[in-house]
């Protein structure tokens, strides 16, 4: 991989094992170590430019396309799960529904959202499970944000990302995914394999765009 012009630091394993992966209006770099797909800093949209893309989302709990579609992420997570579960819907955004999906289902839920639900309170708490629906590709810090997430969830906990994933140049070159100025980090099956081994986490892949890591027991 070539050096543009100095290999960025990767958000999510902190190493600066990285290159140029493609190049359109904007600069993706590839890291070696993780497999994340990244952009810099300089080409993220301000967070009132981001909080405009999200507000035009017209998400609801009464759209059953939608329902429909967070259904790929809800159904190996519900099979796992106790009776009354306690979760975290992680970037639940302006038209939170999975989380009511769960509640329907006898859960106990609480939400965040750093621009529409920014309670910093929910991360004082143990959960049994959390979710993160078409949230990833989102992080400016992935870093971090999963290292918090992964921190409040209790022991045999279940972390459920939902997010479509980066196969290989070609591919991306092509992607629709890319085109959202709001995604910044593309996660390959790679990069959650690397995430589940740093965690000593077990790793189940029930979909193309859905990954369930589950918390070791203490």
């Amino acid at each position: 991989m070539n050096c543009h012009p100095v290999c960025p630091t990767c958000p999510l394993c902190r190493e600066a094992a990285t290159g140029i992966f493609y190049e359109d209006h904007r600069v993706y770099y590839r890291c070696s170590i993780c497999c994340l797909v990244f952009v810099l800093p300089a080409q993220r949209l301000s967070a009132s430019a981001e909080k405009a893309e999200y507000d035009r989302h017209q998400n609801s709990p009464q759209d059953p396309r939608y329902r429909q579609f967070l259904q790929r992420l809800f159904d190996p997570l519900a099979a796992r799960l106790a009776p009354a579960s306690q979760g975290l819907d992680f970037g639940s955004g302006p038209g939170p529904t999975l989380s009511v999906m769960f509640q329907e289902s006898g859960h106990r839920m609480n939400i965040f959202d750093p621009f529409y639900a920014p309670d910093e309170y929910v991360f004082q708490q143990q959960y049994d499970f959390i979710t993160a629906s078409e949230v990833v590709e989102h992080l400016h810090d992935p870093a971090g944000d999963l290292e918090r997430l992964w921190s409040c969830l209790k022991s045999g906990g279940l972390l459920g990302i939902m997010t479509k994933r980066v196969i290989d140049r070609e591919a991306f070159a092509r992607w629709h995914y890319k085109a959202d100025p709001t995604h910044v980090c593309f996660f390959a099956l790679e990069t959650f394999v690397w995430l589940a081994e740093r965690w000593h986490a077990d790793l189940a892949v029930p979909g193309n765009d859905v990954v369930v890591f589950t918390r070791p027991s203490r």
